[in-house]
């Protein structure tokens, strides 16, 4: 887990990076890259891999590796305005995660609670609205309290921060079908419409990190027709340019849904 602003845009419709220096509420500064790509992606996704590899590498505990990769996040979610994206989510925290050592997992919460409470100020000034996609009902009940206070008070932010928490997709595809089928016929369009990303945009590009080149169980269904980009970069490695250099390849790709 590598868990857990606003920006105008410019006549044509890009975003602005200029409007960063009058935001009554200015965020931290921002990494390396801030040029606005004109991608056309609403939508990216990435799975945040790495982090323990990155401590290993180091000789340190996990647990830093964890935390670095938290600073990945806050820059990435700092510039959703100048890159012009509607939603980022996030592979936090898999429902297979639960066969972790008991240390990690608790390493892991802690850092939640830690970030939610330190950036969710930030996440209010700057306009970013908050989503959880999972089961984050079954993490404990002072998380699922902060969580739903945070998703009370990002409401109506105009840009997404999606972060997936105790998500597997196979189990998300088994709910939706199962709520589809209780209210008629079970098509492609009413599971879509019961998936837990419903009421967001198309998935458009979808990311992995650290060199691995599989889906885990995360997005199947919305990544049918997203396009993927791997890097051999470890999470708390990973920064802006290189998700500008992933949606400039995004830009020059011909997306054809299966037509010609």
């Amino acid at each position: 887990m590598s868990s857990p602003l606003s920006f105008r845009e410019g006549a044509d419709g890009e975003a602005d990076v200029s409007s960063l220096s009058g935001n009554p509420h200015p965020p931290g500064p921002l990494p390396e890259g801030t040029g606005v790509v004109r991608h056309g992606a609403r939508h990216v996704a990435i799975i945040m891999d790495g982090n323990g590899r990155w401590a290993k590498r180091r000789r340190l505990p996990r647990a830093m590796g964890h935390r670095k990769g938290v600073e990945a996040v806050r820059s990435l979610v700092r510039a959703l305005g100048p890159l012009g994206l509607e939603c980022l989510t996030l592979y936090a925290f898999s429902s297979e995660n639960w066969k972790r050592p008991e240390d990690e997992i608790s390493d892991l919460m802690a850092l939640m609670r830690a970030f939610i409470r330190s950036d969710l100020p930030e996440f209010i000034a700057n306009d970013v609205k908050l989503k959880i996609v999972g089961d984050y009902k079954a993490l404990a009940p002072d998380i699922v309290e902060m969580l739903e206070d945070a998703l009370a008070r990002t409401a109506k932010g105009s840009r997404t921060l999606a972060v997936a928490l105790n998500y597997g997709s196979r189990q998300e595809i088994a709910r939706a079908a199962a709520k589809a089928a209780q209210t008629g016929p079970v098509t492609v369009d009413t599971i879509s419409a019961h998936l837990d990303t419903a009421d967001l945009p198309p998935l458009d590009l979808l990311i992995r990190t650290s060199g691995e080149v599989r889906l885990s169980n995360f997005l199947l269904w919305q990544a049918a027709y997203a396009e993927m980009w791997f890097i051999d970069v470890l999470w708390p490695d990973f920064t802006l340019a290189h998700l500008e250099e992933a949606l400039a390849n995004f830009a020059g790709r011909e997306r054809r849904y299966g037509g010609r």
